[in-house]
């Protein structure tokens, strides 16, 4: 397994956790300091930068992915309770085509939401390395007595 697909399994570890976004990427932003070297960060980031989707459709996936899939589990939903009441073996196709497609949609959208999640942390690796570190230096601690 590349550091690719480490770093997106890495990014879908981090949307399970229930916390803010800024948290998850400080939390990926250690991991990936301590793991992955500067030339592969790059490299990641180029790949992603190339991969992710810019089309209106792929966005919506990815920012509304529960939404975007519950019309396909009414379908499902009433494709069986239709089956079930009417006795009709065929309403059960409404079924299988409506999981499958909103289970389709939702691990789309979960992959992009881990793949954005990379890219942003990666984004903040590069913007904290090329800021200098006067901010720091120049604001003294203040002594408490």
């Amino acid at each position: 397994m590349g550091q690719y697909e480490r770093l997106i399994l890495m990014a879908e570890d981090e949307l399970t956790q229930y916390s803010t976004d800024a948290r998850k990427i400080e939390k990926l932003r250690q991991k990936i300091g301590l793991s992955v070297t500067v030339a592969e960060q790059r490299q990641v980031k180029e790949t992603l930068v190339a991969e992710m989707p810019k089309d209106f459709l792929s966005l919506l996936v990815e920012k509304q992915r529960q939404t975007v899939a519950l019309p396909f589990w009414g379908i499902a939903g009433l494709g069986l309770l239709l089956g079930i009441a009417l006795s009709q073996p065929a309403d059960y196709i409404a079924t299988v085509v409506g999981t499958v497609l909103a289970i389709a949609l939702q691990k789309l959208g979960w992959s992009l939401q881990a793949k954005r999640l990379v890219l942003q942390t990666l984004e903040d690796i590069e913007e904290r390395t090329s800021k200098p570190m006067t901010e720091n230096a120049a604001s003294p601690k203040s002594d408490r007595s």
